[in-house]
Parts: C-alpha cells; sequence; structure tokens
C-alpha cells in the first residue's frame, strides 16, 4: 500500500521529479520528463508496478526529514536501537542527464541498509532484463527493455532475487556509500559516472542562488519561499513549460472515479503561476514561459487548447491503465487527459491578465508575441456566444459559467489597455464594446438579485467559488455590495465545518460526475485574499494559518484536503495551491496589519507539527 500523500517529498531536475516516501521508497518517476512513462509507479498500485527503497533493515524511526535549506535536496535522519544514519537524496540539476542520488552516511554506532529495485518501464508493464557489468569504477546494474535503459552505480549493488534486486549493508559512523540511478535512450553508451560530491555542490548552488533572487514578502515568508520553489521545480527548464503537478490520478476523493492526469501544462495554471513568479521578481521566468506559449499555441487560432505537453506537443489522448489498482483503490488511473478537447472561455483571459502584467512590469513585446495574442482576441470575439465548459473542466453539459464570462471580459479589457497604455496596435474601439458588452450581459444575467449573488452559470440558483475572482482581475472592487452579497452566499453554501471551501456543490450534478469532492485548497487561499482586501484581516489570518498548516513538514501542499480522515488528496504537489498561497500572503502582505501582529511576526517560517 502507497503512504499517505501528505508522506511524500518531491525531487526534482527541472525536467521530471521523483516522489519519496517516508518509509524510504521512491515510488513514483517518470523518466526522463514529467510526462513521460513512469519508472516507478508503486504509488498507483504495487511494489510489482515499480519502487527503489532504500531505509534501515531493522525497526527504525524518522528523526527528521527535511530539505536542505532553500533546496530540493532531501534530506531523512534515520535512528535504530544500533546506531543512527543520515541520508541525502536529489535529483543533479543543470548536467543535461536524468538522474536521481541516494548517500547514505553514519552519524553513529552502525545501522543495517536494505535496498529493494524493482525497475518497471511503461507504467509497470514492462519487465526489463537486467545484467551486471564491469565498470571501470568497480561494478554497474543495467536495465534495458526496449527505447529505455538504466544504470545503477554504487557500492554494495543489490542482487536479484524474485524478479527484483535487494542488497544489504552496514554503515558505521562516519562511512559513506553512494548510488546514482541514471536513465538514457537504450541505443546510446552507458552515461560516464557522475561525480556526486561536485554535482551536490552545483545543484546547492542552483536552488539556492533561485532562491537568494527572491523579492522577500514580509508575513509567512517561509511558505511563500517554498511555494515559489516547487512553482519553479515544476516547470521544465528546456522548454519553460509548467505543468500542474508531477503526478497523475491520484484521487479528490479516496476510492472515486476523480481521478486525472495533471503532468501537462495548463495555460491558466501556468499564466497564474507567471503572475507568482513576477510579484516576487522573477521576470526571467515569466518570459521563459512566455515563450513556451508562443510557440505552443502557434497556429491558426481556432486549434487552441486549453493545454500541452511540456515541449508543447497537442495530443493527450486519455486513457485508462487497467494494471493499477489505484491509490487508495481509485480507479481508473488514467493517463492523458480528456479536457484537452474541451473549450473553456477562461483561459484567453487568464493569458492576456498574466501577459498584461508582464508588460506592465517592463518587458516589452516582439513581432511573434503581440500578434499572437491579437489572434488569441480574434478567437475569442468568434466563441463569444459559445458555452464552455468552465475553469473545474465540467464533463456535463456546456454553459454560460460566470466566471468564464468574466475572464473573457478581462481578456477585452487587457487588449484594450494594451493599445492604449503602451501604444500596441489593435482594434481598440471593438474591443472596448465587446467588454462593456460583456460586463452589462454579466451584471444582468449572472447576479441573482433575490440571492444577492452572482451565480455559478445563467440561470442557475448555485454559487461556485472561482467568483471570487471576479475582483482579482478588476471586474468588480472587492467590497462591491454584489462581491460582498456573493462572499456571504459562498460561505453559506460552500464553506465545509472545518472552514474550508468546496469548488461548488457536485451533488447538483453539473460536471457530469458521481457526487463527492473534498475543498479545494486554492479556494480557501481566494478567500482569504477577499478577506484581506475587505478589513476581515483577523479572518484571513486565522484561515491563511489554518492553510499553511495543512503543508506537510517541507512545505508542500496537495490540490485539496479532506477535512474528516486529516489528509491531503489530490494530484501532489499541486502548482494551484501553491501560486494561490502566494497570492493569499501577498495579499496580507497589502493589508493593515493587525494591531497585535505587526509586519513580519506570523508566518516566518514553516510549521513544524506534521499534518497527520
Amino acid at each position: 500500500m502507497a503512504s499517505p500523500i501528505e508522506d511524500y517529498a518531491l525531487v526534482s531536475d527541472l525536467h521530471t521529479g521523483a516522489l519519496i516516501s517516508r518509509r524510504g521508497s521512491i515510488d513514483w518517476l517518470c523518466l526522463p520528463r514529467f510526462d513521460s512513462a513512469s519508472v516507478f509507479g508503486a504509488m498507483l498500485g504495487t511494489e510489482d508496478h515499480g519502487r527503489w527503497l532504500l531505509a534501515p533493515e531493522a525497526d527504525a524511526a524518522v528523526v527528521s526529514r527535511s530539505y536542505l535549506g532553500p533546496t530540493f535536496i532531501l534530506q531523512t535522519h534515520w535512528a535504530t536501537d544500533t546506531g543512527s544514519a543520515l541520508v541525502t537524496e536529489f535529483m543533479p540539476v543543470g548536467d543535461d542527464r536524468a538522474s536521481i542520488v541516494r548517500r547514505v552516511e553514519g552519524i553513529s554506532g552502525t545501522v543495517d541498509m536494505r535496498q529493494e529495485l524493482e525497475v518497471r518501464f511503461n507504467y509497470g508493464t514492462v519487465l526489463p532484463w537486467m545484467r551486471r557489468d564491469p565498470d571501470p569504477h568497480g561494478e554497474r546494474l543495467l536495465a534495458v527493455a526496449g527505447p529505455n535503459a538504466l544504470v545503477l552505480r554504487g557500492d554494495n549493488l543489490p542482487r536479484a532475487e524474485d524478479h527484483k534486486h535487494v542488497g544489504r549493508f552496514t554503515v558505521a559512523a562516519g562511512e559513506r556509500v553512494d548510488m546514482e540511478l541514471t536513465w538514457y535512450p537504450s541505443h546510446l553508451e552507458v552515461p560516464r559516472l557522475t561525480d556526486i560530491e561536485t554535482a551536490l555542490a552545483s545543484t546547492t548552488e542552483y536552488w539556492e542562488k533561485w532562491a537568494d533572487h527572491c523579492d522577500p514578502a514580509q508575513l509567512y515568508v517561509g511558505p511563500v519561499q517554498r511555494s515559489l520553489l516547487v512553482l519553479r521545480a515544476l516547470t521544465h527548464e528546456t522548454t519553460g513549460g509548467i505543468v500542474a503537478a508531477p503526478t497523475t490520478s491520484l484521487p479528490e476523493v479516496a476510492g472515486g472515479e476523480r481521478n486525472w492526469d495533471y503532468r501537462y501544462c495548463w495555460l491558466r495554471d501556468a499564466a497564474l503561476t507567471l503572475e507568482a513568479m513576477l510579484g516576487h521578481g522573477y521576470a526571467d521566468e515569466a518570459l521563459h514561459w512566455r515563450n513556451w506559449l508562443l510557440r505552443a499555441v502557434a497556429g491558426d487560432p481556432e486549434d487552441l487548447q486549453i493545454m500541452y505537453a511540456v515541449d508543447g506537443a497537442r495530443e493527450l489522448p486519455e486513457r485508462i491503465l487497467p494494471q493499477f489498482a489505484g491509490y487508495e483503490g481509485s480507479v481508473p488511473v488514467r493517463v492523458g487527459n480528456g479536457a484537452v478537447s474541451q473549450y473553456q472561455g477562461d483561459v484567453v483571459g487568464e493569458v492576456m491578465v498574466a501577459l498584461a502584467r508582464l508588460r506592465d512590469a517592463g518587458v516589452a513585446e516582439d513581432n511573434f508575441s503581440w500578434p499572437l495574442q491579437r489572434a488569441l482576441m480574434t478567437f475569442l470575439e468568434r466563441h463569444l456566444e459559445d458555452k464552455d465548459h468552465g475553469i473545474w473542466e465540467m464533463r456535463g453539459e456546456p454553459r454560460h459559467f460566470i466566471h468564464s464570462r468574466v475572464m473573457m471580459w478581462a481578456a477585452f479589457d487587457r487588449a484594450a489597455a494594451a493599445v492604449r497604455s503602451h501604444g500596441l496596435d489593435g482594434p481598440v474601439e471593438l474591443w472596448d464594446a465587446l467588454r462593456d458588452g460583456l460586463r452589462e450581459e454579466i451584471l444582468n444575467h449572472g447576479f441573482n438579485k433575490e440571492l444577492n449573488s452572482f451565480t455559478q452559470y445563467y440561470g442557475s440558483r448555485e454559487v461556485d467559488a472561482a467568483l471570487l475572482q471576479l475582483p482579482q482581475v478588476g471586474f468588480l472592487a472587492y467590497d462591491d455590495e454584489r462581491m460582498l452579497g456573493t462572499v456571504a452566499r459562498i460561505e453559506q453554501d460552500l464553506r465545509t465545518g472545518s472552514g474550508l471551501l468546496l469548488r461548488y456543490a457536485t451533488q447538483s450534478r453539473v460536471d457530469g460526475l458521481e457526487p463527492g469532492d473534498n475543498p479545494f485548497l486554492a479556494c480557501s487561499f481566494w478567500l482569504v485574499e477577499q478577506y484581506a482586501a475587505t478589513g476581515r484581516s483577523g479572518e484571513a489570518r486565522a484561515l491563511m494559518d489554518q492553510l499553511v498548516a495543512y503543508s506537510n513538514e517541507l512545505g508542500l501542499l496537495s490540490e485539496e484536503y479532506d477535512p474528516v480522515h486529516h489528509t491531503m488528496a489530490g494530484n501532489f504537489p499541486q502548482a494551484f495551491s501553491h501560486l494561490a498561497l502566494v497570492r493569499a500572503a501577498d495579499a496580507l502582505n497589502s493589508a493593515a496589519p493587525l494591531p497585535d501582529a505587526p509586519a513580519g511576526s506570523s508566518g516566518s517560517s514553516h510549521p513544524t507539527e506534521r499534518s497527520r
């Protein structure tokens, strides 16, 4: 059985990421990219779907587990009856290879260690041919199947034992055992041996320099920094694509069917990530994403998708992997994502808002970027009256979702501002007219006077937490009476006993799925922002503290949180949750401080308590 989601750590090389449990098992790793097939897939099935365990053989306790400063270098301090040891694990950054390093150092006494290596290519379906070869530096273990190959180097290599490789070794105080597992195309030569000391130093230096570049916050310094680091870790270094999460099919509800593949680049999520990055000084990263966007969406605007692969590829067909029993029995396990073919009217708006922020930060448009944005606006004009599937990718009937209509309003608003404020060319009178027409339409058809609230879609009596984004893009002031009425309705209808917000009422079946969902963390962070902007600072701080405490001891957040079972839910770690945390912290930093809580006093470090 897989560990609880909150028991996992992420290590990343900016091309892919591995999830390592507190038990010392790498249970999820796709090589060489985030959206490649898994090599280790035990998180969605059993050990037979691939994993790499490295832990003390006897009963042992985790004394501490943390990242080495502002990095993704994981350190776990183990203690047994006979001694203690430190395990350091990381993926080297910047060496043009896909590998993971694990180092065991004896601290006191002696510790008997055990490793189990089960390599299963192609999502657990392909058992490789494995052999031991001589190596200029000793010996190496090779695993080959079709186009994929792995090489394991190090002392005390494991030996074959019942379709897996098992090894045992003892580390004493002052001793060190290193091992490295590297992926490479099977038709090429085995990669050279990594100088682990050099790789560790350069990887540490990379993350520390990146973190040092951050414009700091006054409040929630630790959570904001870690969230920005997560957003960077989920960015493909070469292409600039930002994945929503490194995982697939971690369920929104244990045992349910809401299991989706998030290892792709959503325009919406990436645009919001760009805004979070820009707010803390990362203009280069934002420009890198803009260039990825231009390549990904280039072509006929009618072919616009809401998501792409990390390299901009468009074919992401959804299929079910029957070999997996699913995390906590949650099936189906999916790869690809059927939402790729949906029309979601909000996406162009989020992209235009983010690119406007980039312009306002001083990044000039080039001879490619503005013409492409004009093409996006033409696309939006053609689809102005179309119903859509909305921000939550409803699998039911398309609707005129209020959030989508407002984001379309925002697109025309930012396009018109680009002409007036930045001297760019475009049909500004047309965009003004479409913007103003949308605003009148939304106010007339989207606001229910009886409920004193905006609703989820035209004709609905339900609300949607996405309505909290209306003031974020300037459609209304945060303290507009209609917005305050909407917030009150959201609190009444979508806030759970834990104080967290659901996205919407799934009992309405508007999404075409069986009812049931857990609170979506980003929505509650949006509520923090709303509270902070309307003088409800005490409530904002209390909710923010509650949300930050739901991260694990490494500062990582999932997509949702199950307040009944006190466990994380959904894909992990989730970019949307972390970018929303940054927005909420920025909103609190901008709000007047509480009399008894001067700026800088709250959230300066990460909570040490575990979430379970």
